[in-house]
């Protein structure tokens, strides 16, 4: 008994650091934006705004503006080619390992053919290491801001795209911030990438008033209405884009607003057989699919069937990127931002101009 007790208090604590292991290490991988969007907080009960939509065989317009950013995932470069009319990239990679230090920092040379500027984007996308990486006080905050610092002089410019600061570590992640401004150099342009919002939130972490004086500029990523966890729908219907511009022009102002525009879509499925399921309803299955052919794989048993999938698919090409950014221009944005070069129509480039 006593021993059994012991078995089990040690099974508990392995599962615990197992848990927070696996926590942890989420920073290290690179999800699209944003797994989890908080969507909520984006106001849907106006009334349905009506577009005037051009015809889609019609030509469509060149739409120019003073910046327009687009991000490079390292590793993938080759996906900026040259000519394409942009001003800024963003450098994606540089995240922090599970003790909060900053890894995989990528070279600035791998771009050395592109002319504009190229700035840093450190990304983490966990919360527990987030937290801890926040931390007021702490060494390993305090090393994360020299490293920072640090790498970014290679670069024209540091962007912060921390999507996954926990409710309470909001005036941490706003020090941090200020921190990190204070300590780049005059020159360094200093960027934020921030969750959509349309309406102002109570004790909201990502609070555009807030981080508005601290930054250069703070890009929008105003897509994934919807997510693979939702219903199906648009990754970032005109709607939801023209009440977050609105708010965004209105708080930010147009001379710090970067509109993020998707380049990619997302697909949903009706069914996902992807499940664990209990000996009673393995049964069931069974008899519901007239299961007859059950095979033995080192005495575990196992078997197959087929089941019809109807997917729904929304995605973005060169006449929704069109009408979005003609939206944008409308209302008087000056600088978009693009998630991210490789997963775009080449047509879209056709349609795009940067302003002298």
């Amino acid at each position: 008994m006593k021993h059994s007790a012991k078995a089990a208090g040690l099974a508990a604590a392995i599962g615990a650091f197992l848990f927070l292991s696996l926590s942890l290490v989420q920073c290290l991988s690179q999800p699209e934006k944003n797994s989890e969007p908080e969507t909520a907080l984006v106001d849907e009960t106006e009334e349905e705004i009506q577009f005037d939509l051009p015809p889609v065989d019609a030509a469509l317009p060149v739409s120019s503006f003073g910046e327009i950013w687009a991000y490079v995932v390292a590793g993938r470069e080759a996906a900026l080619t040259r000519g394409l009319p942009i001003s800024d990239i963003g450098y994606f990679g540089a995240e922090l390992n599970a003790y909060g230090k900053l890894i995989n920092v990528p070279a600035r040379s791998n771009l050395s053919s592109f002319t504009g500027r190229v700035h840093l984007v450190v990304a983490c996308n966990g919360y527990p290491l987030t937290h801890f990486a926040l931390m007021p006080g702490s060494k390993e905050r305090k090393a994360l801001i020299e490293d920072l610092l640090t790498e970014t002089k290679n670069f024209d410019g540091l962007q912060i795209d921390f999507e996954y600061v926990p409710a309470k570590d909001g005036e941490a992640y706003i020090s941090f911030m200020r921190e990190l401004r204070a300590g780049l150099p005059p020159g360094k342009m200093f960027t934020v990438a921030n969750k959509a919002r349309s309406r102002k939130i109570a004790d909201d972490v990502y609070d555009y008033e807030k981080v508005k004086p601290i930054v250069d500029r703070i890009l929008v990523m105003a897509y994934d209405e919807h997510w693979a966890g939702s219903a199906p729908g648009s990754i970032a219907s005109l709607a939801f884009c023209s009440r977050v511009a609105e708010y965004s022009l209105r708080v930010i102002g147009k001379e710090k607003l970067i509109m993020g525009l998707p380049f990619y879509g997302r697909a949903w499925g009706d069914h996902n057989p992807s499940r664990a399921l209990i000996y009673s309803t393995i049964e069931s299955l069974i008899k519901e699919r007239n299961i007859t052919d059950i095979r033995r794989e080192n005495g575990i048993p196992v078997f197959d069937y087929v089941v019809p999938v109807s997917v729904k698919l929304y995605y973005e090409d060169v006449y929704s990127l069109s009408v979005r950014m003609e939206m944008y221009k409308s209302m008087g944005v000056g600088a978009i931002g693009f998630w991210r070069l490789g997963q775009e129509t080449p047509q879209v480039w056709r349609v795009l101009k940067l302003e002298k």
